[in-house]
């Protein structure tokens, strides 16, 4: 299978700050990435440089083959890309906007744009200026579908839009990723959303850690475990098998990969009683902050 995007001994920095370091994956034809991580990570970077915008301390970025640095005007065309922001012309009117757009891409399918605009119920000659933020987003994601790209790079897709748009969003996008072999790469800051869209998930951490997993996978292998405190004076430490531990008033969880017989013997090397450990069933937000850490 073809991958549309390679990232190969990625390393970034600013300053002393490390960003990226040694990232390495890649995401093939067909498939919906959600990269994850929290604020400050370097998500928005990353995608700065797949796109050609910023260039790395070190290593590089491909795609459809082509090195980011240098994409060809045809490559372009194949890439739907939408920044955190929704910048969009707004002294234009929604079918100006529609216009200037088209001729750029010559798979433009109008019909896609005017599907999502119209739910806004607003005449085609109402200024983009005259929206709000939810508005002006469905008209930066109409215009994206309308390009017909065979790769969408989505920059935090869910902001500025209601629980009810994001839903209609994600309808139209699966509707529109089974057409064809169409691939997705996207942040986003609601979580819930990726749940029954992403295939894979791509966490990046600070310091420039890398964790590539199949959503499936990471739902079913990473596990929360509630220790009570009963006055216990030694507390669960993080370790290579224990991912994080969060601290509250009666009790510790505990977030890892391990079983329960596993981390059993993590907290009995560390001298702390486990027996009345119980697992607890996870959302896919608690489990992504369980994974991060809530700071």
């Amino acid at each position: 299978m073809e991958n549309v995007i390679e990232v190969i001994n990625l390393n970034h920095r600013f300053g002393q700050r490390i960003i990226h370091e040694n990232l390495n994956f890649s995401v093939p034809a067909g498939k919906i990435f959600g990269l994850l991580g929290k604020n400050g990570v370097g998500k928005t970077t990353l995608i700065k440089i797949l796109m050609g915008f910023l260039r790395p301390s070190d290593g590089c970025c491909r795609v459809f083959g082509e090195d980011s640095h240098n994409l060809s005007p045809q490559t372009r065309e194949r890439i739907g890309l939408l920044f955190e922001g929704h910048v969009a012309y707004e002294f234009m009117s929604i079918s100006q906007v529609e216009k200037f757009y088209a001729p750029f891409y010559p798979n433009w399918d109008h019909t896609y744009y005017y599907r999502l605009v119209d739910m806004l119920g607003l005449p085609h000659n109402h200024l983009i200026k005259n929206m709000s933020c939810g508005q002006r987003s469905q008209v930066v994601l109409g215009l994206i579908m309308a390009q017909q790209p065979e790769l969408l790079i989505l920059d935090d897709y869910s902001m500025g839009l209601d629980a009810g748009y994001r839903r209609l969003f994600l309808d139209y996008m699966r509707e529109y990723l089974e057409e064809k072999n169409r691939t997705v790469f996207l942040t986003s800051h609601v979580i819930q959303d990726m749940e029954d869209f992403v295939d894979e998930v791509i966490f990046l951490e600070r310091g420039g850690a890398l964790t590539t997993t199949s959503l499936q996978d990471f739902r079913q292998d990473f596990r929360c475990y509630r220790l009570p405190r009963n006055g216990q004076s030694v507390s669960p430490l993080k370790n290579e098998m224990i991912k994080n531990v969060e601290t509250h008033l009666n009790h510790w969880d505990i977030f890892c990969f391990q079983d329960e017989d596993r981390i059993k013997e993590v907290l009995q090397s560390q001298q702390v009683d486990f027996s009345k450990l119980q697992q607890i069933k996870l959302s896919l937000e608690d489990a992504f902050i369980g994974f991060t850490g809530r700071y």
